[in-house]
């Protein structure tokens, strides 16, 4: 009977302490899957970049401007996007329960400097002026005349802009239909997006990621982003086109140390 009278009390109490102590514990917060779609005027907008700054994850935007990435309540995300300012956002509860969500992006305007023409043949740089030498043109299937010799591959983009501004039969209504709609001015705006994406991209892949990291102190997670922030300056295009390494690597390395100051990175 003793024996039985001191447990029953020591019982009592373990079951009166051990919610108390569950309750204590952390509860691990499970991550969550965040849809949505980021867009301009209702369109979608393809490959725009989402970085998961917390978390340090990061996706892509498809053709339609959907997207999904992993995400817990809290988490900070940056929007990258060529030719749109940048956006961040800080995931809430709302946002993951959503069903529609719609990210609206705005136009980056990007007023260009001034231009100066030069009177001469001659630019002073030795790279390019080699360039305008005339040498022996090389046989080519142009230079034989061959059929399609300058035939070009058009992107899907170009080829519903094309599709947009012409039309057949004896009054060709898809213009004019077109243009009153503004789906001619909306297709011009996503070809124009695409060439600079694709322009971003080539830049990028003549660097390896590991030098961004090594010498620009830039985390490869935003890579893309960075590349976006150096787009956005007048002379990026340029020296794009140029293709060239050394000019494009010091302004890579200038922008660097913009792009790490503009996000507290030092």
């Amino acid at each position: 009977m003793n024996s039985e009278i001191k447990v029953a009390p020591l019982l009592f109490v373990a079951l009166l302490i051990s919610p108390l102590l569950s309750q204590g514990q952390d509860t691990p917060v499970r991550n969550r899957e965040l849809k949505g779609r980021i867009v301009e005027t209702g369109e979608g907008i393809p490959n725009v970049h989402l970085l998961n700054l917390s978390a340090e994850r990061a996706t892509i935007t498809n053709a339609e401007g959907y997207f999904s990435m992993d995400t817990r309540v809290g988490d900070t995300v940056l929007i990258s996007a060529i030719r749109y300012e940048r956006k961040t956002f800080v995931v809430t509860d709302q946002m993951l329960e959503s069903s529609g969500l719609q990210i609206e992006m705005v136009p980056f305007v990007n007023e260009l400097e001034e231009v100066v023409v030069r009177p001469y043949n001659l630019s002073g740089k030795l790279d390019e002026d080699l360039l305008n030498l005339s040498v022996e043109e090389p046989v080519t299937a142009a230079s034989l005349n061959l059929p399609n010799a300058y035939a070009k591959k058009r992107t899907q983009a170009e080829r519903q802009l094309i599709e947009a501004k012409t039309g057949g039969g004896l009054i060709p209504l898809n213009p004019v239909l077109n243009a009153i709609s503004g789906r001619t001015k909306m297709l011009k705006k996503r070809l124009a997006r695409d060439q600079a994406y694709l322009q971003t991209q080539e830049v990028r892949a003549r660097y390896a990621d590991s030098l961004f990291v090594s010498e620009l102190n830039i985390p490869e997670i935003r890579i893309p982003d960075f590349m976006y922030f150096c787009e956005m300056d007048s002379e990026f295009a340029g020296l794009a086109d140029s293709e060239d390494l050394l000019k494009m690597w010091d302004f890579l390395k200038a922008k660097g140390l913009e792009y790490r100051k503009a996000n507290e990175l030092e």
